[in-house]
């Protein structure tokens, strides 16, 4: 079953929202986790309490990510979409009466979980749409979508380092993404693909999956190793994300605001190397560039850690380079076959998010004995491992073309 067709208008309408919600996921992210060494002095949180804190926000992301997609089917995309904004700008919300009423760690707590209930589910819902857009159009355009959301990062960064700087309190902060979520957000729901080409593609996709079931693909090999890949990529850049600019406050005794700007310098390359990597992946293949990837990031991190303050900011430009193409190339192989993508998508996917998991208490613990910037180490030693799994995402070989007889060739029956 495919898709029922829509006008060009109403796909290039599809597409402006989808780019919308795309720059606002980027824009709510960045703009909580560039308040993140703020938050931890306001309530004088050690690394490891920091790390568990966190924890909340991916717990909830995870949480979100397996029902989204039935809920599309049966509730349709547009409200699912609008009821996880709505989520999320709550606990947005209650992330900065956390911080700056109440003081609560508790509190923080939950809205950071809240947060990632509705963050799970937008970013579920709003990769469907891209994906959905994308057939419409009839030519590739994921990479573009989340490049916006690098940019929306890059922006709110600059941003929260600027109100950081300033002392701006974290709640007027938050107030005011939260409105922009609430506003673009709605903007954006009214342009959307009509709800019955959605669930064709979903339908779609479940038919070609059908017949094997998607537990089955956690014995394949080749899947498992992409998911290690896709791992170790969202280990790279969610750890960049969470504790870059804390490290650079701690580790180089910096101001908060200068730690911030290390993270906006990381996602600017970050997104510098997401709008060039298709072309690069175009000439060169997946294998050659996944290496120089990991190999940048590798030394980009041991730049942060033992460059010294100046140098410590190229590394983490370097960084963003390396980070920028293991999660969207791991994702595109596990969808090389059509007829197994949603089985190993969903597998894969599974794996990935693990990190987001792990991720913070593993370095706040590393955090309370070896210190936040060292801690980032690990980064550097699971990048080395995921090299040695890069040939997994190799892209298959053609299918050879098929032999035509001599007769038929001449026209004999």
């Amino acid at each position: 079953m495919t898709p029922a067709p829509v006008d060009r208008s109403v796909a290039l309408a599809a597409r402006t929202s989808v780019f919308a919600l795309f720059t606002l996921a980027g824009l709510a992210f960045a703009g909580w986790a560039s308040r993140i060494a703020d938050a931890k002095l306001e309530l004088g949180l050690s690394a490891g309490e920091l790390g568990a804190t966190l924890f909340a926000m991916s717990l909830g992301s995870v949480l979100a990510l397996p029902s989204t997609g039935k809920l599309i089917e049966r509730f349709g995309l547009p409200a699912v979409v609008g009821t996880a904004l709505a989520m999320a700008a709550t606990g947005i919300l209650v992330i900065g009466l956390g911080v700056d009423v109440a003081h609560s760690r508790a509190l923080l707590m939950v809205g950071l979980f809240l947060a990632g209930l509705g963050v799970g589910s937008w970013d579920v819902g709003m990769n469907l749409e891209g994906a959905d857009v994308e057939r419409h159009l009839g030519r590739a355009i994921m990479p573009h979508f989340h490049a916006a959301f690098s940019g929306g990062t890059v922006v709110s960064a600059l941003l929260g380092a600027a109100l950081s700087w300033a002392g701006v309190r974290i709640l007027v902060h938050m107030v005011a993404i939260a409105v922009l979520v609430v506003v673009i957000g709605v903007w954006s729901l009214r342009s959307l693909l009509p709800h019955d080409a959605t669930a064709a593609g979903a339908t779609a996709a479940h038919h070609a999956g059908a017949g094997t079931k998607a537990a089955s693909a956690w014995t394949e090999p080749r899947t498992l190793l992409i998911g290690f890949v896709v791992l170790v990529a969202a280990f790279t850049e969610g750890t960049a994300n969470d504790w870059l600019a804390v490290a650079f406050h701690e580790g180089y005794d910096l101001p908060t605001w200068a730690g911030v700007l290390a993270f906006a310098t990381f996602l600017t390359f970050m997104t510098v190397g997401r709008l060039v990597g298709t072309g690069l992946l175009d000439r060169h293949g997946r294998v050659p560039v996944l290496r120089v990837s990991f190999g940048l990031a590798v030394l980009g991190a041991l730049l942060v850690i033992f460059g010294g303050a100046v140098l410590a900011y190229l590394g983490a430009a370097i960084w963003g380079l390396g980070a920028a193409l293991g999660f969207p190339v791991g994702m595109s192989a596990s969808a090389d076959d059509p007829a197994r993508a949603a089985s190993r998508m969903s597998v894969v996917a599974t794996i990935g998010y693990a990190a987001f998991i792990a991720g913070p208490p593993l370095l706040g613990f590393l955090g309370d004995h070896v210190g936040v910037l060292k801690s980032l180490l690990v980064v550097g030693a699971g990048a080395i491992l995921a090299l040695l799994m890069v040939p997994s995402v190799r892209e298959p070989e053609p299918e050879a073309a098929p032999t035509v007889p001599s007769d038929a060739a001449t026209g004999s029956a």
